[in-house]
């Protein structure tokens, strides 16, 4: 049977056979590598804005133009990929539309059009970036920002302490590049394990990555926070289980026999003595006041748990449901410290219940990397981390956030084939 011979047109045939632009892959991973540091907000938050405010610095409002023009030209550079990551993605993409589209029930409809489109880009540059690379490509990436983002915040400390380290509430406390200890603790726990997975599937830079790895590791425990010592633990832990699991059917059975006993223990002590747990963890019943935040805010959910109040529009109403749970907790509340919650207040429990889908669907798939591939030493680890981070602080669906970033960029890759190429500049 002889095969069809499909003859293209001239200038199609010209573009297919055209070399590649030699620094094409450069300038992207550049690219890349400097959104990403912009989305970590750090070094250049501290500097140019009022971390009570940082709406109303102009810096920070212009300085996203340029990443997300970036984002569009690179998505038009490579629109197969970018397409196909799009198709794979539809409860992402309607979680981002959510956010815009709440601006017809919101109670402040300009602040949620102009944080919804923040979002929607911030999601757009997360599709883009697990279009464009393989695995391993990927994890050096993450890593080195994590990396220089390291250095940088102990330059920050050693350099100029007054900005570096905390003066007032937390006296001695690092916070690096960043305007508090606990985004420091959160940031350099997900850089443990960014190093710890590079060094696994780029061994040549092993003394590299290694150093990276301790380095952020310090900074979690000069950071002082506890909720980030929780997270870089479970991080760790995650890793050398990936680790062990594959030194052999036996080891690995064993394992995570091992994992699921001391989880179910975990559970079991939280059950029937949460105050110990909490003393042991260095927190009060009230987990720092959250407890008496997060039942104030529920009421607010069931008062609209179809649509909520618009995406980050809750806070943003000075004179509307917020007042009364700033009277109530006698504090200028900013946030609700809750991932869920905060979605809720966002986009009602619709949202959230979608939020739990895509979140449950890219641990199920990681957990199906377990014993193959190198993306298991970071897609997993990095999922339970964002999990236990987002029960105090509100790191799900945050605008121009690394952590929202990361997920997307984890979740999406995690729905490609495994065999997954780089593309051509």
């Amino acid at each position: 049977m002889s095969r069809a011979v499909i003859i293209h047109p001239p200038f199609i045939e010209a573009l297919r056979q055209a070399p590649a632009f030699p620094l094409g892959g450069v300038i992207e991973r550049a690219g890349a590598f400097l959104a990403l540091f912009l989305f970590s907000q750090g070094l250049v938050g501290p500097l140019f804005a009022d971390p009570a405010d940082p709406e109303s610095s102009v810096v920070l409002r212009l300085i996203w133009l340029p990443v997300y023009a970036i984002t569009l030209v690179f998505m038009v550079l490579h629109p197969g990929r970018t397409m196909g990551a799009l198709l794979r993605s539809p409860a992402i993409l309607t979680l981002a539309g959510l956010t815009l589209l709440s601006v017809v029930w919101s109670v402040a409809p300009d602040v949620s059009l102009r944080r919804g489109f923040a979002l929607f880009m911030t999601t757009l540059f997360g599709l883009w970036l697990a279009s464009r690379w393989d695995w391993a490509t990927l994890i050096t990436l993450i890593a080195s920002v994590f990396a220089s983002l390291a250095v940088a915040s102990t330059l920050m400390a050693v350099v100029m302490p007054s900005l570096g380290v905390d003066q007032a509430v937390h006296a001695g406390a690092w916070k690096g590049v960043w305007w508090e200890k606990n985004t420091l603790g959160a940031m350099m726990a997900w850089g443990t394990v960014a190093t710890l997975a590079a060094l696994n599937n780029d061994p040549r830079r092993a003394w590299i990555w290694a150093g990276a790895a301790v380095l952020c590791s310090a900074l979690v425990v000069l950071s002082t926070s506890k909720t980030a010592l929780l997270a870089w633990a479970l991080g760790c832990g995650l890793v050398a289980l990936v680790g062990f699991c594959r030194q052999g059917f036996g080891f690995a059975v064993m394992c995570l026999t091992l994992a699921v006993c001391g989880f179910a223990l975990a559970v079991l002590i939280l059950l029937i003595a949460p105050l110990d747990m909490l003393e042991l963890l260095g927190r009060d019943a009230t987990l720092t006041g959250r407890t008496e935040i997060w039942a104030a805010l529920i009421r607010e959910v069931q008062a609209a748990p179809w649509t909520g109040y618009g995406y980050n529009a809750f806070w943003a109403a000075d004179n509307g449901p917020v007042f009364w749970v700033r009277q109530e907790t006698s504090w200028d509340v900013p946030t609700a410290h809750n991932g869920w919650i905060e979605t809720a207040l966002a986009i009602g429990l619709p949202g959230v219940i979608l939020m739990a889908l895509v979140y449950l669907r890219a641990v199920t798939r990681a957990l199906g990397r377990m014993f193959t591939g190198g993306e298991a030493y970071w897609a997993l680890p990095f999922l339970a981390m964002f999990g236990v981070v987002s029960i105090s602080e509100s790191n799900l669906m945050e605008q121009n956030g690394l952590s929202w970033v990361l997920f997307v960029v984890t979740a999406a890759a995690l729905t490609r084939p495994r065999n997954y190429p780089a593309a051509r500049p």
